[in-house]
Order: C-alpha cells, then sequence, then structure tokens
C-alpha cells in the first residue's frame, strides 16, 4: 500500500523536509461521538484466500467475526467492534518458515474492507495484531489477530455494505532461542479466491434518513471538502460527478481518546525536568500471565521521553530514504521510575482466589529504536521499545486470607523477552515492537513514538525473591503460580504532548502540559 509518487523532483532538502513530516509529525486522530444503536448483528463469515509464499501459491482460509449496529441513521458512524481475523495457512506455508530457521512467528495483519453505499464507494483496512505462536510440527498454523478498527459513515439514507478484500500479513520470525531469523521478517500477500461466497461480503447495515436537527449527526454540507478515506497510500479517484462527495467516510480510530481524565499526574518537575525535546504520554494495556490463564491490567502510566533526531539517508537517485531514530525516556509516578500501583486477581492451581498488588519498577535505561523508509509520500516504520522492568508484589491474598509478602517481595531479575539484537541490547529487559505507517496529511495508522498506538511482546516472569515476612517463605508459591514465560504484553501508548514547545498543542496537551489523550487498554 504505497502512495503514487510526485512527477516533480524536489531538491535534497525539501525531501528531506517531507520525510520528517511524513514519518515523525502525526496530526491527533478525530473519533466521532459514538451513537446508540438499536441492535446489534454478529457477523462470523469463513472466506477462501490464495496467499503468495515463497514457494508458490497456497490456499488459505480467513475467517472475519465482527459486532455491527443493526441499523443506523445518514451521519452516524458504524464502528465494528470485538473484530478477529483468524488465518489458517496449510503445512507447505509452515515449512517456508521452518526454512528460514523459524521456530516461532508474531503476526500483524491489514485487511482491506470495501465500503460502498448506493453507487458511491471507499476503502478501509482493519488492522490487528497476533499474540506469538509456537510453528507446529505438523498441520496447518492458525493466527488469530485482535485490534480496533475504522468506523464508517454513511453520507445518506441506503445500505451501507462491507466486503473482505486483500489481506496482509506481515509476519516476525524467531528462532528456537527466541532470537531473530535472518531476515527477520516476512509479508504474506494474499488475494480473496473468485468463488469467495457473496463477493467477500462481512456484513449490510441498513441507513436510515438523517435525523432532525439536534438529534442527530449532521452530514457535511455539499461544499464542505470531503474527508480523506481508505487506507494510507491510496487515495480516492472522484468521478465527475464528485462521487467524493457522496462515498462513505472512513475514519480511523484513534487508540489514545479518551472519555475522562482518570490518569494519574503526568509532568516534568524540578526533580525531572523537561529537555529541549522533551514529550510526554500515557500508557496502558493488559499483560497475560500463562500459568493462570488470565491477563493484569497494567494501569495506566505516565512515560516521560527525550525525543532524538531524525537521522536521513538518501537513496542514490533521491526516490526515497531510510530513516532512523533513538529516543529515551522514564516511566515516571510520584518520582520514582514505575508504575502506579496495580491489582490482579487470578485463580491459582485452578481453583484458589489470589489478589495481588504489584508495581513494575524500572531498574534501567528505556530506550526507543524507530527504523523505516520513505519514498516522500509513504513512510513505514518499526520500533521497538526496551525497558528493564522488575514486578515487585506489595501485598496478596489468598482465598480472603492475606499474607504478610514483605517489604522486598520482587522478582529476582528483570522481566525479560526475546531480543531481535542481542549482541547490540545485551542483558534482560522487556521488549515491545510496533510497526507504523503514515501518508503525507494522513493521520498515522499502528504505532509511531509522536502518535502512540499498539505496542506487542512476550515476556518471561522470572523466580520471585524476599517474598514473605515472620518466617514464612512465599517465594515458591509465587514462583509456581506467576513464573514462566510465554506471556503475551500489549501496550496502547497515548498520542504525546510536545511539552519543550514554547506554546503547546491543545489538542495534544493540557494547559498545564500533560498528555490530554488518555489510552483505552485492549486485548
Amino acid at each position: 500500500m504505497r502512495g503514487s509518487r510526485t512527477t516533480a523532483r524536489p531538491t535534497v532538502r525539501a525531501r528531506a523536509r517531507s520525510a520528517a513530516i511524513a514519518a515523525f509529525v502525526v496530526l491527533a486522530a478525530t473519533v466521532p461521538a459514538a451513537a446508540v444503536a438499536v441492535g446489534t448483528q454478529e457477523v462470523d463469515t469463513a472466506l477462501p484466500y490464495v496467499c503468495a509464499l515463497p514457494s508458490g501459491e497456497q490456499a488459505a482460509t480467513v475467517r472475519v467475526s465482527a459486532t455491527f449496529p443493526d441499523r443506523v441513521t445518514a451521519g452516524q458512524p458504524v464502528l465494528p467492534t470485538d473484530v478477529t481475523t483468524v488465518l489458517e495457512l496449510p503445512e507447505p506455508a509452515v515449512a517456508d518458515l521452518t526454512a528460514r530457521g523459524a521456530a516461532g512467528v508474531r503476526a500483524a495483519t491489514r485487511l482491506g474492507v470495501a465500503v460502498a453505499q448506493n453507487d458511491a464507494a471507499a476503502q478501509a483496512t482493519w488492522r490487528g495484531s497476533a499474540p506469538p505462536v509456537a510453528l507446529p510440527p505438523s498441520g496447518p498454523l492458525t493466527l488469530t489477530a485482535t485490534g480496533d478498527v475504522p468506523s464508517v459513515t454513511g453520507r445518506s439514507a441506503g445500505e451501507l455494505t462491507l466486503s473482505a478484500r486483500d489481506l496482509a500479513v506481515d509476519l516476525s520470525l524467531t528462532t528456537a532461542d527466541g532470537s531473530a531469523t535472518d531476515p527477520a521478517t516476512l509479508t504474506v500477500e494474499c488475494a480473496l479466491a473468485e468463488d469467495a461466497p457473496d463477493g467477500g461480503l462481512l456484513a449490510a447495515v441498513p441507513v436510515g434518513p438523517e435525523a432532525t436537527a439536534g438529534t442527530g449527526s449532521p452530514s457535511a454540507p455539499p461544499s464542505a471538502s470531503p474527508t480523506p478515506s481508505g487506507t494510507p497510500g491510496q487515495r480516492d479517484e472522484a468521478p465527475p460527478d464528485r462521487q467524493g462527495d457522496r462515498a462513505p467516510k472512513v475514519t480511523e480510530t484513534a487508540p489514545d481518546a479518551a472519555a475522562d481524565r482518570d490518569a494519574p499526574p503526568c509532568r516534568y518537575d524540578s526533580q525531572y525536568p523537561a529537555g529541549p525535546m522533551s514529550l510526554n504520554a500515557y500508557i496502558t494495556g493488559y499483560a497475560n500471565v500463562k500459568k493462570l490463564g488470565g491477563a493484569a491490567l497494567i494501569p495506566v502510566s505516565c512515560v516521560l521521553i527525550e525525543q532524538g533526531e531524525p537521522q536521513f539517508e538518501f537513496y542514490p537517485d533521491f526516490s526515497g530514504a531510510t530513516i532512523t531514530q533513538h529516543s529515551g525516556g522514564d516511566l515516571y509516578h510520584q518520582g520514582r521510575k514505575q508504575t502506579p500501583p496495580f491489582e490482579a486477581t487470578f485463580l491459582t492451581f485452578g481453583f484458589t482466589p489470589t489478589k495481588a498488588t504489584m508495581v513494575l519498577e524500572q531498574t534501567g535505561p528505556l530506550t526507543i529504536d524507530s527504523a523505516g523508509t520513505t519514498d516522500f509520500v509513504f513512510t513505514s516504520t518499526d520500533t521497538y521499545v526496551r525497558v528493564p522492568l522488575v514486578l515487585r508484589v506489595t501485598s496478596l491474598e489468598v482465598n480472603g486470607t492475606p499474607l504478610d509478602v514483605g517489604p522486598g517481595c520482587r522478582t529476582e531479575k528483570p522481566l525479560t523477552s526475546p531480543e531481535p539484537d542481542p549482541a547490540k541490547h545485551p542483558g534482560d529487559h522487556l521488549v515491545l515492537h510496533g510497526r507504523g505507517e503514515q501518508t503525507t496529511g494522513e493521520p498515522a495508522t499502528g504505532y509511531l513514538l509522536l502518535s502512540g498506538g499498539p505496542l506487542t511482546g512476550e515476556v518471561t516472569i522470572p523466580a520471585f525473591t524476599g517474598c514473605g515476612a515472620g518466617g514464612e517463605d512465599l517465594d515458591r508459591l509465587l514462583t509456581a503460580s506467576v513464573s514462566g514465560s510465554g506471556n503475551y504484553v500489549k501496550q496502547m501508548q497515548g498520542q504525546t504532548c510536545f511539552v519543550s514547545a514554547e506554546v503547546v498543542n491543545p489538542d495534544e496537551c493540557t494547559p498545564d502540559r500533560q498528555p490530554l489523550k488518555i489510552p483505552r487498554p485492549e486485548r
């Protein structure tokens, strides 16, 4: 999904300026106010696809499930929820991956969705991320991706249809020891099979006449410019009859929009003064605890970031450039490099209710490394966030009985993740990865440092030490219940606030220079 290049050849300075804008200056997305639908319809559709793999084309099955409103009025957005994309790749596809030395894989999906109403159409992209899985010794590989998707809004009365189109799957491959393969990624392009039922139709939502003034969301007046829609790198070509004014409106869902200010303070102070390129942002998310078959909610937490200067290396023909950027930061809560305390409740050993209060404490530098490419219209980047974190338990309750864990109950070393570049980044630390894309002049999708978005990874929880008081040793209980590998993490970062600006952006910052946007956690 690349945008068409301009015919005029800009100067190096102009190209560099365009690349910087495309890669690192992102407008905050606007989410339309949600309207209450009368009812919902649940969709679960299996579709045949043909996927291009290194060994050749292979038939695959894609199952898409989601919940839609059963009807809306014109100007009222349709926001699919509980969206899941399950891709089943056949056994020969697994052989292609193992031939590259892979033992495990993590996937990000990009499903094209055709949106049509009456005789006008638009294009949306449904993005999802899948937890890492081991490659099966035999049989097919199943990848299950979830994520928020854009809303679509019909501009007039008439049935609004959404149909699946091409699917792209970005695979991150790891070896048996958790390190990255060489090459570390593979993108699989899949096309909807010609015999797909109903042409890949996912849902049809009736759109009634626009609500009267004061009761609904008005449509844009005829003189207004149509809002751009579609996937990054693509432009809708409006025919002479101005299809753009009639086409359904596609609005990317902002991962950092929140309804309230239920968040801890997040500001620089005398103990942690701002620098020349200082940002702050909120983060939240979920971390699976594999042994317990549950997930812990990571609370909304503050992160302070000093943004590094992007570096550009231009191609010899000046048709594009590679971009790298190194930034650093810290968690910050009440003057300490940690998250706020958070509670998690599980059934230990499958039947005993256990409630723990925990804190993630940062024990070393937090680094953010981004690398990507741009053709000065379309920019794509991969970002890795690395930080050493120790999990500290401050209180524990088992089957309703409080147990004194003492003041020093914690993991014996930082949480660890598979490291794509262990020679350059040694030691125990958490690794989170995010991929972002942006077309100049349009909102970013995925993860970019400034606009935020989803970051995912896998973590091993080490054994616990120092747990217990009064002669009671709780190390073994916590280690047996919680410690282990294969715990999936999905973190959402909100839009950053550039606090070093002389006048802060009111769409990104509060008047006292805190992040305006508070992310919602996603599983």
